[in-house]
């Protein structure tokens, strides 16, 4: 089966941005338009995953989960897609590997808020993630000190650029990061799916 991807041109600079997105919210669109600006982003592709290994519980069904994506973020450099679906890849590692195979002449880089630097190393293979593409960390509340601080980013120290250097973050040669500071939303999935559901215990924030 040929796995067809958002239309892109050799060369376009493409941020990933992975997750169950169950639901998305603002905050997730506030992120997207930040990246698209500061690392100077052709595009951004939303990969809406069929469910997070790291999770217990799965996510809502993908149509309803693409279908709330669509009407949170409406930009027309921004594609929300289930391409990892489409793949049949649950891993990141293996969803990048997948996009580089179908598109080796788009610059991919890949987003992630600053909690899931947070526990990055726990990821799997997440080394080979670092090797493959740039990435670019976006600050989340309460999590911008413990990343800085991460397994990961002790790790990656010397391969950190500063913010300054964001917009030619698409164009290095991996492994490279920049941890981007930005006016916060506190909002998460979790704390949406809790008010929805009358709970108030704490969850991991949603990736």
């Amino acid at each position: 089966m040929t796995v067809r991807t958002p239309i892109v041109r050799p060369g376009m600079r493409v941020g990933l941005l992975g997750g169950s997105f169950d639901p998305a919210h603002e905050g997730h669109a506030h992120i997207t338009e930040f990246a698209l600006r500061r690392f100077g982003l052709d595009r951004v592709w939303w990969l809406v995953s069929p469910g997070n290994p790291l999770k217990e519980h799965g996510p809502a069904r993908m149509d309803e989960r693409l279908a709330a994506a669509r009407q949170v973020m409406r930009h027309p450099r921004v594609e929300i897609t289930d391409i990892e679906a489409r793949l049949g890849t649950r891993m990141t590692a293996d969803t990048i590997a997948g996009l580089q195979r179908l598109c080796p002449a788009v610059q991919f880089v890949w987003l992630m808020g600053s909690d899931n630097l947070v526990q990055f190393d726990q990821w799997d293979r997440w080394s080979e993630i670092a090797a493959r593409v740039p990435i670019g960390v976006l600050a989340r509340p309460g999590s911008r000190l413990a990343a800085r601080q991460s397994r990961a980013a002790q790790i990656m120290r010397a391969a950190r650029l500063p913010e300054a250097y964001a917009r030619l973050l698409p164009m290095m040669k991996p492994p490279a990061w920049v941890l981007l500071n930005l006016p916060m939303s506190p909002l998460s999935s979790t704390m949406i799916r809790q008010g929805r559901n009358g709970r108030t215990d704490k969850e991991g924030m949603a990736r």
